[in-house]
């Protein structure tokens, strides 16, 4: 017996303009007009976070209709990578094109949740644009690659408010997608991709032959 085709549903797809006209199209930075850019994006059931060229993060809540801003002090630079994460907390992780990385713990209003925003610095490891962040699923674990090859691991301990980083892995080209899940970290270069296993730190390359 032939099995019943589900029936086709049918979605319109437009421009988010309530995202997009809270974003502003320009800044003043002393005497100069800085044209703002959206250069990364990332999205959950909760969130919608996009990074931009003049370092600011644009956070919008799905569920309250709100948007906030988060930016990283000092130098302005533009934004190339961010990673959500809902676990226990709401967790979004951000790199730079200097290879600044910083983990924002946002605030929840949910009973049990964190209450106060704070923020994790991934300390100089990076120095050169942010290209791939991978979370675990319980937001203990991230994983930020660079344009030069360079894999960083960062331990984090949200109810201590620490952050431990250490280099984990160096390829010979840039970082272009990483994946975690069960110990074992999903790396694509522009050469190669491998699967690292975090517990033993030994590689598996996928394939024999580099890339074109």
């Amino acid at each position: 017996m032939a099995s019943v085709a589900s029936p086709v549903i049918f979605k319109e797809f437009c421009p988010l303009y309530y995202l997009l006209n809270a974003i502003p199209t320009k800044i003043q930075k002393g005497f100069r007009s800085i044209v703002v850019y959206l250069t990364a994006l990332d999205t959950n059931g909760d969130y919608i976070a996009v990074g931009s060229n003049i370092g600011m993060l644009y956070l919008y809540c799905r569920h309250l209709n709100q948007m906030k801003k988060y930016n990283f002090e000092g130098k302005c630079e533009s934004i190339t990578f961010v990673k959500l994460l809902s676990c226990f907390d709401d967790l979004v992780a951000v790199g730079t094109a200097s290879g600044r990385v910083a983990v924002f713990q946002l605030v929840s209003s949910l009973p049990g949740r964190n209450k106060q925003l704070r923020r994790f610095d991934v300390a100089g490891i990076h120095k050169s644009s942010i290209t791939a962040l991978a979370w675990s699923p319980n937001g203990m674990k991230l994983f930020s690659g660079d344009d030069k090859g360079k894999i960083v691991y960062s331990a984090l301990d949200l109810d201590q408010g620490v952050c431990n980083s250490s280099l984990v892995l160096e390829e010979p080209s840039s970082i272009v997608q990483l994946d975690y899940n069960q110990k074992v970290l999903l790396v694509s270069t522009l050469q190669r991709t491998l699967l690292f296993y975090t517990e033993e730190k030994s590689v598996k390359q996928v394939g024999t032959q580099p890339r074109k």
